[in-house]
């Protein structure tokens, strides 16, 4: 089976434990008898994003709950409800699904060509893409995808012993999206992210006379009951994929792509090379 989730304007649908603790906030506001404003002061946030947290339109952050929990009456219970959040916070519809089962999986592969995969971004690297966004995003959109992102990158942390496997395109590295101290900081975020024993970096190098991934990006998983799952993504739209007469390809391309592009240790010497030129 195929999933298709649209864009959606890049905003994150709510889920019921958001709108859950909004309410929760609200109530506790309300009891305190402080306005919007007020507490929107005490804590130190625009007015615009505690509404928002209120509506369930955004995941809080932890200092927001940090500064909020005194501010309304500091019995421990905001801290308590924000542990029982299960929405990724910034994250499309469409690729929703996608994270969650990232968090399981038990092995994980990306093949991207247009930039640096998520997990691998630097959070400089990532502001710069989402403010080229278009149309523009608002200031407050684009800290949501980037604590969205910076969060995800987690996995590499938390699963030491999940063998996350990546293969980027060579211009992707060599561009200088945001200029030169954004992609200074982009390859030795990479380059430290791929250090761990279970992260390998693979780069399809320029010039190369064979490539099995032509017809671009792609994400290939196993979950922990053995199924695999391929997700694709495209112009204001990703797929998640099921169909095993379609997973089965595109992994088999991936498993070539991987005898076509640089080893491991190629691979880094040539992301060293690359950074001592900027």
């Amino acid at each position: 089976m195929t999933y298709d989730w649209e864009y959606g304007a890049g905003e994150p649908v709510s889920s019921d434990s958001l709108k859950t603790f909004g309410a929760f906030v609200q109530g506790l506001r309300e009891h305190a008898g402080l306005t919007r404003e007020e507490l929107a002061a005490l804590v130190r946030f625009s007015k615009h994003t505690v509404e928002s947290i209120e509506l369930g339109r955004r995941m809080p952050d932890r200092d927001f709950v940090d500064r909020a929990e005194p501010a309304l009456g500091g019995t421990g219970a905001l801290t308590k409800a924000y542990r029982h959040l299960t929405r990724h916070p910034g994250l499309a519809a469409w690729f929703r699904e996608w994270a969650r089962r990232e968090r399981t999986a038990v092995s994980l592969c990306t093949y991207e060509c247009r930039m640096v995969p998520g997990l691998l971004q630097s959070e400089t690297y990532a502001r710069t893409l989402f403010e080229n966004a278009v149309p523009p995003l608002t200031d407050e959109q684009v800290e949501s995808q980037i604590i969205a992102r910076m969060e995800r990158q987690r996995l590499l942390l938390e699963r030491p012993n999940v063998p996350f496997s990546f293969i980027v395109s060579e211009a992707v590295f060599r561009e200088r999206l945001g200029g030169v101290e954004v992609t200074r900081d982009m390859l030795d975020h990479v380059l430290g992210s791929t250090k761990p024993r279970n992260v390998t970096l693979q780069i399809m190098p320029l010039g190369c006379e064979f490539h099995a991934c032509l017809d671009g990006p792609v994400a290939l998983l196993e979950g922990p009951d053995g199924k695999r799952y391929a997700y694709s993504e495209g112009q204001m739209i990703g797929r998640l994929i099921s169909d095993l007469k379609e997973v089965g390809p595109l992994q088999r391309a991936y498993d070539t792509l991987r005898s076509q592009a640089l080893n491991p240790a190629e691979s880094r010497d040539l992301l060293e090379r690359i950074r001592g030129a900027l």
